[in-house]
């Protein structure tokens, strides 16, 4: 037997006031997202990048000069294009270009290499390609037969926007789904709008922000909820060229938000303890994190900062944002509660979906995306506690079985050791001991910026610490071995640590 939950909007309406409340709208298909947002908010500053500056008005020009040109080189509405662009101007013109000519924007990383931009476009069968000016050479060179063209093309003559359905087709994007196999997942545009809508819960401030884009805009994380959600709410977005710049232009820009992965968080904050100075400036209010687990210490130390932490769930398939959680302070290891047009329910602990956020089905293989009855299963073990918040304790492929029939979930065991405050990062494991039995293991990275309190030998404090919080564990799930990194664990490119398999 299992229990159903459901997304309601009104559980989120004590985060913010009435009058913004209401202005969470649906406006039904991103096309008319755009055009709303165009008129509405036509004198606002929409985009800063290299200097450059555009208002909501010019950037619709922008956009409606390359939709043109598009048209004008055989491009049609219901046509599969890949988006091959950098984090920039570019990236914002030329998805909106493609999606208001009724296309379906199919957005690769820009750092593939030739043979994955091909291999992505036979089998997700596109048809033309888009790209920045510089990587145009490259392009031409992917696949015989599909058209190759530049963002800065511009239109000779007019050509109005199209106003797609809600369920028709909007976006690609890539994902490694529950089975880590490379394909794209194809959201609609009624998935993307409910997507894009549900990045204006859990805040008081909402509508008229500014915006620092760090995220990879081919990753849902950034499209979503730093990029659409920026467009949504009139807010001005500044696109960074480099994380590396990330003090001079917190300093330049003053945003009041920003999106970011907990292992760029906590360098953030690292960087300004090393630093001895504040660096993100007066006006940073809230950071929205995601793609991983947030410690719950890094949500803590940004509060004293005077920064709200707003943690939350979200996977490709469900258009990036499944839950959120306005309540950090409270439930700090939660994700948060369901967004609207949701339903949720666990089956032998795994979460699964359905939902108007979620992805038509998967392109690029057989795949099915759905159970027989229409339930997408996410692969990430949750709990809901009595006040209908949810808690990731894993995923199912990580689930690892004990000699003695027993489960131990690694995730949920390294959320006990990250609770001690100079543990940075840690992950549980199944390795071989010396004598040939299995046994559990622990590694973890000390946090440099909390060492000090740990005395003359931070290493052996730690582990003496750790070895008391793994005491406190029920017998299957004690470690028996604990080390020490000098170096951080392998990550992937949204920054989760890469498990070894045994």
């Amino acid at each position: 037997m299992t229990d159903t939950y459901f997304g309601v909007a009104d559980r989120f309406r004590k985060y913010t006031d009435a009058e913004t409340f209401a202005r969470i709208v649906d406006d039904g298909d991103l096309c008319s997202l755009w055009s709303r947002c165009a008129s509405e908010y036509a004198r606002d500053t929409a985009v800063v990048y290299g200097g450059c500056a555009l208002t909501y008005a010019e950037l619709d020009r922008e956009i409606a000069s390359l939709r043109g040109a598009l048209a004008e080189a055989g491009c049609r509405p219901g046509e599969r294009i890949a988006l091959l662009c950098e984090n920039s101007v570019d990236f914002v013109r030329a998805f909106f270009a493609i999606v208001t000519l009724g296309g379906v924007a199919a957005v690769l990383p820009p750092q593939y290499h030739t043979e994955e931009i091909a291999d992505c476009c036979r089998r997700m069968e596109i048809s033309k390609l888009l790209c920045q000016p510089r990587l145009t050479e490259k392009c031409k060179a992917v696949v015989a037969g599909i058209a190759v063209f530049s963002t800065d093309l511009r239109a000779v003559t007019e050509t109005p926007a199209v106003f797609p359905k809600p369920e028709d087709p909007c976006a690609i994007m890539l994902t490694g789904g529950t089975t880590g196999r490379r394909k794209g997942a194809l959201l609609s545009h009624t998935a993307v709008v409910r997507g894009t809508m549900n990045g204006c819960y859990c805040e008081r401030e909402v509508f008229g922000q500014r915006y620092l884009l760090l995220l990879p805009l081919s990753h849902i994380f950034g499209l979503i909820r730093n990029m659409l959600t920026s467009v949504y709410t009139g807010s001005t977005l500044y696109i960074a060229k480099s994380p590396k710049d990330l003090i001079q232009d917190m300093a330049a820009f003053q945003p009041t938000k920003i999106v970011m992965v907990p292992a760029l968080a906590e360098l953030a904050l690292r960087l300004r303890k090393v630093l001895n100075r504040d660096i993100f400036g007066p006006s940073l209010k809230t950071m929205i994190t995601g793609a991983a687990p947030l410690p719950p210490y890094l949500g803590e130390e940004y509060r004293k900062l005077g920064i709200t932490v707003v943690p939350g769930y979200g996977l490709t398939e469900g258009s990036n944002l499944v839950s959120g959680n306005g309540e950090s302070f409270h439930k700090p290891d939660s994700i948060g509660l369901p967004y609207p047009e949701q339903e949720l329910k666990l089956v032998d602990g795994e979460l699964w979906l359905r939902g108007r956020n979620l992805l038509t089905c998967y392109v690029g293989t057989d795949e099915p995306a759905f159970t027989e009855d229409g339930w997408f299963r996410t692969g990430d073990l949750a709990r809901v506690d009595s006040d209908g918040f949810l808690y990731l304790t894993g995923r199912t492929k990580e689930v690892i079985k004990l000699a003695n029939g027993e489960s131990v979930y690694p995730a949920e065991l390294e959320s006990r050791f990250n609770a001690l405050p100079f543990i940075q990062a840690s992950e549980v494991f199944e390795a071989v001991a010396d004598n040939g039995t299995h046994i559990l293991a622990l590694e973890v990275l000390l946090r440099e910026t909390e060492t000090a309190r740990l005395g003359p030998d931070p290493a052996a404090a730690a582990v003496e610490a750790l070895w008391e919080v793994n005491r406190a564990q029920r017998p299957a799930e004690r470690v028996s071995r604990i080390t020490v990194r000098e170096t951080d664990f392998p990550r992937t490119p949204s920054m989760k640590i890469v498990r070894r398999k045994l």
